[in-house]
């Protein structure tokens, strides 16, 4: 866990999401005081490239389906 101060937090802050979003948590401290975290939000809505999960279905011929 990386703490920096507001003012190295507004000078640096692109540097700080990139490391939050490999992993690393980020606090932001006024002085000594830490007062945020800055962590990476998960993508909930996960991959959405064409034919993702093709393998999980079974698609029948229409004269096959009842």
């Amino acid at each position: 866990m990386k703490t920096v101060t507001i003012h190295k937090a507004k000078t640096e802050l692109s540097k700080l999401i990139e490391k939050a979003c490999r992993g690393e948590e980020i606090v932001i401290a006024r002085g000594k005081k830490p007062l945020v975290r800055l962590v990476a939000i998960e993508d909930k809505r996960g991959d959405a490239s064409p034919g993702r999960g093709r393998e999980e279905f079974l698609i029948l011929p229409m004269r096959l389906r009842r």
